[in-house]
């Protein structure tokens, strides 16, 4: 799945880039429906590990963020996020972040169901 998110001031730090927190927020969404579409039912996240923030992102540029099922077990999947700040003036992708996501698909009462 591919995702685009303009980075607006209200999304930067002091330094004018996109914050981490906000980072982290846009890829737990990413992996979110990306897991919820492969699942076809509620997921919600266990973990993320594995976060690299490569390049900075500046404000002004877009966000293009890749979302890919990577595994399936019983009841969890992972789903490795990257993504690549796009100077939208120019076209030039700079890789600029990554990360991986365990899903699990749950029960109406919350509780790990299998996919």
């Amino acid at each position: 799945m591919h995702f685009t998110e303009m980075v607006f001031p209200g999304r930067t730090n002091h330094y004018g880039t996109l914050f981490g927190g906000q980072a982290l927020l846009l890829m737990g969404q990413a992996a979110f429906v990306t897991a919820s579409r492969h699942a076809r039912c509620a997921v919600v996240m266990a973990r993320c590990s594995d976060v690299q923030f490569m390049a900075p992102v500046p404000q002004g540029q877009a966000l293009r963020l890749t979302a890919e099922v990577v595994r399936t077990g019983n009841s969890s999947m992972t789903v490795e996020v990257s993504g690549s700040a796009e100077n939208l003036h120019t076209g030039h992708q700079q890789p600029a972040l990554r990360g991986a996501f365990e899903m699990v698909a749950v029960d109406c009462d919350g509780r790990p169901r299998r996919i």
